[in-house]
């Protein structure tokens, strides 16, 4: 998301919707009722809307009784199957997705799509730690005692098919709750044969389904497959529009990934630089998607052990490599008024990261409650003119609430005052963060998507926001780089 600017190379330009052709705000807002009531935000008139979800991390394995049944079956019987089991109850804070939590999601999703075209999805498929949870169940039903301390490589063959299948269910359970829409996507550390990805065999064995199952065929197959197999990436440009979406795979410039990456990063960030120039010299407005942001990783950070009694801290943990980061930022700063949204995933928290080019990414909480977040999605009202967003609904399902359901939990230009576009009210909001405390409580009660009160496993990553370490939550909105970050955090608040 950028802020409003009045130096645009190209006044002509489309906004977000435009995929949505021939419809307005006015019919979006009439389909979604009151969630889009800032249908417009301080746009143009000439608006529509978008619904983007993210980090669903799907769990097949969370009945292990159905294992075997699952293990045998076409995944055209998945759904029978998990409906026979005893766990009627979506999954709980700590827990990922189960069945009856993925099902209720895109019923939601489905009732709340409006006129919508297209749908956003910011990654992560699979559950977490789906291939070490699979080898014991599998040597389980195959009567395997005791288990191999490493899998043979007829063992990793079963796993890859079993992760495969479960993508493809996944993507069959979302394409029957959303018809013919395609679904863009950036794809998600999840993603995954190791746990933590994606791995260059995982894209090319799924890359025909992302086409396929979530594209749904929107663009030129050798050029999806070209990039998306031999990076994670892709761009692609609708029917009748005039944007640009581009999907980045940045996980593979997280400190996390093993290896030396730099020549793949350099290809990626070298492809990106083109697109963009593309898109300038055509006068095209830019989507830019991807899963995990730049910044700090506020909250394994924020962990209680890595914060003083002040508040002080010595280090920070960084969701990308320093030189990534900021060879990324010099490439977007070069594109003024170019992207008109960026979106992002990978946190599973309702937050927003503001770039020194003035843009802003704007982060979708996540389905999946692993990190004790009440499950939540959105739905962005945009201008078609700019592609850029006026105004967002968010909708939770707040786990406490029998029976279960999500509902509209706030509108961003109503709760906060704002008006103008999306970017520039965020833009503004963050100074106000500091200084004005009713709406400093709001940032911080939204941000776990109405549950500030992490459970269980997710103790393990992440942290309620208190007193003592919202200076961390704060400063990570705007300051990217590590050392700045840090001295932003020992320094709170600002002068």
């Amino acid at each position: 998301m950028t802020p409003a600017r009045t130096d645009l190379k190209t006044a002509t330009s489309i906004t977000r919707r435009d995929f949505m052709v021939g419809t307005g705000c006015a019919i979006a807002c009439a389909s979604l009722g009151p969630l889009l009531s800032g249908c417009g935000g301080g746009s143009s008139g000439n608006g529509s809307s978008v619904l983007v979800f993210s980090d669903v991390h799907f769990n097949p394995f969370y009945d292990p009784s159905l294992f075997p049944a699952l293990l045998a079956a076409d995944t055209s019987q998945w759904a029978a199957i998990f409906a026979s089991s005893a766990i009627t109850a979506p999954s709980t804070w700590g827990a990922d997705t189960n069945y009856p939590l993925l099902a209720l999601s895109l019923a939601n999703i489905k009732r709340n799509l409006g006129a919508s075209r297209f749908v956003i999805y910011t990654g992560d498929i699979l559950g977490h730690y789906f291939p070490q949870i699979f080898y014991p169940l599998y040597y389980a039903s195959q009567g395997v005692s005791p288990a191999p301390a490493t899998p043979g490589a007829a063992d990793i063959a079963a796993m890859i098919d079993f992760t495969d299948r479960t993508v493809a269910f996944f993507m069959d359970q979302v394409r029957a709750a959303l018809g013919d829409i395609p679904v863009l996507f950036a794809i998600g550390n999840g993603d995954s044969y190791t746990g933590y990805g994606p791995d260059a065999t995982f894209l090319a064995n799924t890359a025909a389904l992302f086409y396929g199952k979530f594209l749904n065929n929107i663009t030129d197959r050798q050029g999806f497959m070209s990039t998306f197999t031999g990076g994670g990436y892709y761009a692609v440009e609708p029917a009748g529009t005039n944007l640009m979406v581009i999907a980045l795979n940045t996980i593979i410039f997280s400190p996390l990934v093993p290896g030396n990456n730099d020549n793949a990063v350099s290809m990626q960030l070298d492809w990106l630089d083109s697109r963009l120039a593309s898109a300038e010299v055509r006068g095209k407005k830019v989507w830019l998607l991807m899963h995990a942001p730049p910044g700090a990783d506020m909250a394994t950070t924020a962990k209680p052990a890595n914060v003083g009694g002040t508040g002080q801290i010595a280090t920070a943990t960084m969701m990308w490599k320093a030189a990534y980061q900021t060879r990324f930022l010099q490439i977007v700063a070069n594109y003024p008024g170019v992207v008109s949204m960026t979106l992002a995933g990978h946190t599973h928290m309702d937050e927003y990261r503001a770039l020194p080019s003035s843009d802003i990414v704007g982060i979708t909480p996540g389905i999946s409650p692993f990190f004790g977040n009440n499950p939540g999605f959105k739905v962005f009202t945009y201008s078609r003119d700019s592609y850029q967003p006026g105004d967002y609904s968010s909708l939770n399902y707040d786990l406490a609430t029998v029976p279960a359901r999500f509902s509209a939990y706030y509108t961003f230009s109503s709760a906060y005052a704002t008006h103008g576009t999306l970017g520039a009210s965020l833009a503004k909001l963050t100074p106000l963060l500091v200084t004005d405390t009713a709406k400093q409580a709001l940032y911080r009660g939204y941000y776990f998507s109405g549950h500030n009160s992490p459970a269980s496993a997710a103790d393990t990553f992440a942290n309620t926001i208190t007193n003592l370490n919202w200076p961390i939550f704060w400063s990570g909105i705007g300051t990217l780089d590590q050392a700045a970050f840090i001295a932003a955090v020992n320094s709170y608040p600002p002068a």
